[in-house]
């Protein structure tokens, strides 16, 4: 006996077996994605984060945690809008990271920014005080040299006109000398001696009558002419 086999009987035998294996899979599937919630918390802490690493200056001083923070958001949001979940969580995850890092190392370069503008501040106060003390110290030298010159240019002047005086007044030039301090006292006069009194004066006191009081001594001009 001869059995004939027909192709089209057997596509009709598989067909009814792979239906149940799609129906599984789709299903599968869709379990899949209602298991795992939209991860809406996770977005928007991503997307503060993103915000204040933005306002704590990260696209200057760090541009690079910056940009993969941006990049991992936009694949996130990507993600929501294609319904996968799970995906867009890590991904809102990676750029919360990312943006938190940004942040954190762009206040350590705005930290670094200000300290090297106070230290370049005083080097520019320092400077300008040492250019103003170069300033004085040359000036007080100038004006130093300046009376120098003004006190050596009188002094020949001086003695010019000091020579004119003495030339037309002599006896104005020599000043009178002073007296010495151990000068000897000028001579004096000699004394006048007195004559001595004769010795008839001497000799026979004239005798003093009643009634009378102390009677001095005749003078040398009234004494007896006898007795010189």
């Amino acid at each position: 006996m001869v059995h004939i086999f027909s192709p089209l009987a057997m596509r009709r035998r598989r067909i009814p077996a792979a239906v149940p294996a799609l129906l599984l899979a789709g299903s599968l599937s869709l379990g899949g994605c209602a298991s795992v919630p939209p991860p809406d918390n996770l977005m928007s802490q991503a997307q503060a984060q993103l915000q204040s690493a933005r306002d704590g200056g990260a696209p200057d001083y760090d541009p690079v945690d910056f940009g993969f923070a941006q990049d991992k958001f936009q694949q996130a949001q990507q993600a929501m809008a294609n319904r996968k979940y799970a995906q867009a969580a890590d991904l809102a995850e990676e750029s919360r990271a990312d943006a938190t890092l940004a942040r954190t190392r762009a206040q350590l370069g705005a930290a670094r920014a200000q300290i090297q503008s106070k230290m370049d501040a005083n080097s520019r106060l320092r400077a300008q005080n040492a250019e103003a003390q170069a300033e004085n110290d040359q000036h007080y030298q100038q004006q130093k040299a300046q009376l120098a010159a003004q006190m050596a240019a009188s002094q020949p002047q001086n003695s010019g006109q000091d020579g004119g005086q003495n030339d037309g007044n002599p006896a104005s030039s020599s000043s009178a000398p002073a007296p010495a301090a151990n000068s000897p006292l000028p001579p004096q006069a000699p004394m006048q001696e007195m004559p001595a009194p004769s010795s008839s004066v001497l000799g026979n006191p004239q005798q003093q009558q009643p009634g009378q009081g102390f009677q001095t001594l005749p003078e040398s001009g009234q004494q007896n002419p006898g007795g010189q």
